[in-house]
């Protein structure tokens, strides 16, 4: 296995060494959806870094007694342990391995140093009985290899945020056992974004795609902070069946100094469609491409890309099995409370959009 996994060179087999976050995107990018160009630093890369620099010892001495009752004591050392892997030396071919790629997905991509998501696929986020989705870390906009080097870092270090490290403990996983793939993966600059299920996800009904849209990233979408327009399209003949555009009064935006803020929309934008109808469409007939794919009700992230034509700008940012009413099933006719369904949407997606912060 080498430290670099490019998407379009995914196979099934390779998931243990990549987390489930970048085998969704191989998988999908193998499938031949609209995928942004990455590569995933492998498990084993993690290893290789941790094993040089017997970070075993050091977790050894600062989880030895740790009571994840005492929440100062957990915070305390899980910091401590976080310190300890920004600042463990990568080992030399890793980073070989990981500045080549970067450099290589510049050149494809046809930008120098070229801005991408540095994205946590921890492998413990595919355990079926855990809840680990959200846990690690996202880091958005991050240019130049010494950057993504840092990024791949932090990334490694979140392993041990205060809720992951207690979950583990409480789940009885062993620290050790948790090993990190990371995603670098080409940034979207989208004029819009959000979710789309293949399903109704008011009443289970499988005939038709929803589709929640809101002005630039998704986070507003995710967060529940932007009421987004909702568009329920019919699978077979891709009408537009129901359309509710509403008041989108903020939008998480790129700044000029290349954040991703929350920033207030112009009054007549705030209440203008997000999407076109060829849009709709389009995100419908992919979500429907991608259900077929996996045999199964799908929750998928999309944006529309700034840098893309018109026509090929509708691309997919991550594609899980729907999980609220896959498990209820079409015939349940009560409806799931807003908090219900919301917590589906938190649960399936990727990361929040912004770097977390220690």
């Amino acid at each position: 296995m080498t430290n670099v996994m490019w998407f379009e060179s995914y196979w099934e087999g390779m998931k243990p060494e990549v987390g489930g976050k970048a085998a969704s995107l191989g998988e999908m990018t193998g499938a031949g959806l609209p995928v942004p160009p990455g590569y995933a630093l492998t498990t084993e890369a993690f290893r290789v870094c941790r094993d040089a620099a017997d970070l075993d010892t050091s977790l050894a001495q600062l989880l030895y007694g740790l009571d994840v009752n005492d929440m100062a004591m957990v915070s305390e050392r899980c910091g401590a342990i976080r310190d300890v892997i920004r600042a463990m030396p990568m080992d030399a071919e890793v980073e070989k391995s990981l500045r080549h790629a970067y450099a290589e997905l510049s050149r494809r991509c046809g930008v120098d140093d070229v801005p991408v998501a540095v994205r946590s696929s921890a492998t413990s986020e595919d355990s079926p009985d855990a809840s680990f989705a959200g846990e690690h870390d996202t880091y958005l906009w991050v240019k130049g290899a010494d950057n993504v080097v840092d990024a791949v870092r932090r990334c490694w270090a979140s392993l041990f945020t205060d809720r992951a490290t207690c979950y583990r403990v409480e789940m009885g996983y062993d620290h050790r056992s948790v090993e990190m793939s990371v995603v670098v993966q080409k940034m979207v600059r989208p004029i819009s974004a959000g979710v789309a299920f293949t399903l109704n996800p008011e009443n289970g009904d499988r005939s038709a795609v929803a589709i929640d849209a809101a002005w630039g990233f998704g986070e507003g979408v995710v967060s529940g902070e932007i009421t987004p327009d909702n568009y329920l399209v019919d699978k077979v003949l891709y009408e537009i069946s129901r359309r509710a555009v509403s008041n989108k009064e903020h939008e998480y935006r790129l700044t000029d100094h290349d954040t991703v803020e929350k920033v207030e929309v112009a009054p007549e934008r705030a209440t203008a469609p997000c999407l076109t109808d060829p849009q709709i469409k389009t995100i419908a007939r992919l979500a429907r491409t991608a259900e077929r794919h996996y045999g199964t009700p799908q929750d998928i992230e999309w944006a529309v890309d700034w840098d893309l034509p018109e026509g090929e700008n509708v691309i997919l940012l991550q594609s899980r099995p729907e999980t609220f009413w896959s498990k209820k099933g079409p015939q349940q006719e009560t409806t799931p409370t807003s908090g219900d369904f919301m917590t589906s949407i938190v649960s399936t997606l990727m990361s929040p959009l912004h770097a977390k912060k220690d």
